[in-house]
């Protein structure tokens, strides 16, 4: 899957677990995970260029191509 999208621009991040028991006590950390956004394989038609386009993006930035069209969008990320 891919790192970043191209689009949103989104990656992974790293955050903290505490549980509550732990937050109420005393500092005492159960580590650190890794936190990846929703990413999907996501196949577009673009009539302007009169061709099929697959890619993986956030479900954000498809949320964003739904909104302001994939030509305009893609453009704009410089996927086009």
């Amino acid at each position: 899957m891919a790192k970043t999208c191209p689009v949103s621009h989104k990656s992974s991040r790293v955050g903290g677990r505490y549980s509550n028991r732990t937050r109420a006590t005393q500092f005492n950390p159960t580590g650190k995970s890794r936190r990846q956004p929703n990413f999907q394989k996501k196949t577009f038609f673009i009539p302007e260029l009169n061709k099929k386009i697959t890619l993986v993006l956030s479900t954000t930035a498809i949320k964003t191509i739904n909104k302001n069209g994939a030509y305009k969008t893609l453009k704009r990320a410089g996927l086009i």
